[in-house]
């Protein structure tokens, strides 16, 4: 389990910059585990490969426009990026990072807006800086109206208006991911129609996408590796229609690798998944054995990335890695806003 075991080459043109024209003009490759096959086709025409009776479970989870810019009591610019909420703090404080030309002093102010302060109160676990929020009602709205959007480091532009309905899936529901669920992003409410017409059960979790879904591995012995942890709910309704999927022998669909590694977390010893909260650390590389995925929707991850692993762990690396390299040759788009796979 090396980690040049799962590179790859991408020339640079193929990493999307900007989304599809709507939703699910994108293509979708699909890769049947049973016989090895890869075939091309159109999102649009992703409901012809469920049937009466399978489980889809969606991640419902909303990013915030978490990059709040702003200027030191000094007169220098800073960004201060929200990442979690303190939940034990009396006041309204944050784990943020910050980024400024020169690294700001615990007791330093921030001006955001008019009525909105920062104050940096010192390092929290590396990297991350405990800071506490001044002189807004209500904290959230407030950023909504100020943030930007954390697009991903890969889409070397800034956030656009656009980008507040395209970066969110059309299931968002619950603040909290500080990046989407972006396999979720070329589903629209029709799609989802169909789905439910043809006896499709769609069924949501919730898990807060973090930063660690950009951290790049940094040990070339992958099983050295931590995740960071990351907030999930699974709502008893869903834990009850995923049950009853795996007792009448129809499949669960995991709508992203953040659905996949929810169910996986929340899978007892006896192969059942229980509702309930908590925090989701799994790693899940070749290796593993899947307890309630029968089939993964995902867009096309980084090289040497964790996401790169988990499909691997899927469907075989050596089969991943040819329908990637497959993938580049007919010049699929890549990553979040990129084309999608269908791995059943």
């Amino acid at each position: 389990m090396r980690l040049e075991d799962f590179n790859f080459s991408l020339p640079d043109e193929l990493i999307a910059q900007q989304p599809a024209a709507t939703r699910d003009a994108s293509r979708l490759m699909c890769l049947d585990r049973r016989d090895r096959s890869v075939r091309a086709q159109l999102f649009a025409d992703i409901p012809g490969c469920f049937s009466p009776g399978d489980v889809l479970v969606v991640n419902d989870t909303r990013v915030i426009p978490a990059r709040l810019l702003g200027q030191k009591s000094s007169g220098g610019k800073i960004e201060i990026f929200l990442v979690r909420r303190i939940a034990t703090a009396a006041a309204e404080e944050w784990l943020c990072l910050t980024k400024s030309s020169k690294s700001p002093r615990p007791g330093t102010l921030v001006t955001l807006a008019d009525d909105l302060t920062a104050e940096i109160l010192g390092e929290a676990e590396a990297p991350y800086r405990k800071v506490r929020f001044h002189g807004c009602g209500d904290f959230m709205q407030r950023v909504e109206e100020i943030g930007h959007l954390p697009l991903p480091p890969y889409i070397k532009r800034e956030d656009r208006e656009a980008d507040r309905s395209r970066y969110q899936t059309v299931f968002a529901r619950e603040n909290g991911a500080v990046a989407a669920p972006t396999a979720g992003l070329h589903f629209t409410a029709e799609i989802l129609q169909k789905l439910r017409t043809a006896g499709v059960v769609i069924a949501p979790l919730t898990l807060h996408v973090g930063l660690g879904t950009f951290l790049p591995v940094r040990v070339e012995n992958i099983r050295e590796h931590k995740m960071h942890a990351e907030l999930y709910s699974i709502p008893q309704a869903t834990a009850d229609a995923v049950n009853q999927a795996r007792d009448t022998g129809r499949r669960v669909f995991a709508l992203g690798t953040t659905s996949a590694r929810a169910l996986e977390t929340a899978a007892t010893s006896a192969d059942r998944l229980q509702a309930g909260s908590g925090e989701s650390e799994i790693f899940i590389y070749p290796g593993y054995r899947f307890k309630l995925v029968d089939a993964l929707i995902t867009n096309f991850h980084l090289p040497k990335s964790t996401l790169l692993m988990l499909i691997s762990a899927f469907a075989g690396r050596e089969f991943v890695l040819s329908a990637y390299r497959q993938a580049v040759a007919e010049r699929f788009r890549f990553f979040s806003y990129g084309d999608c796979m269908l791995i059943l």
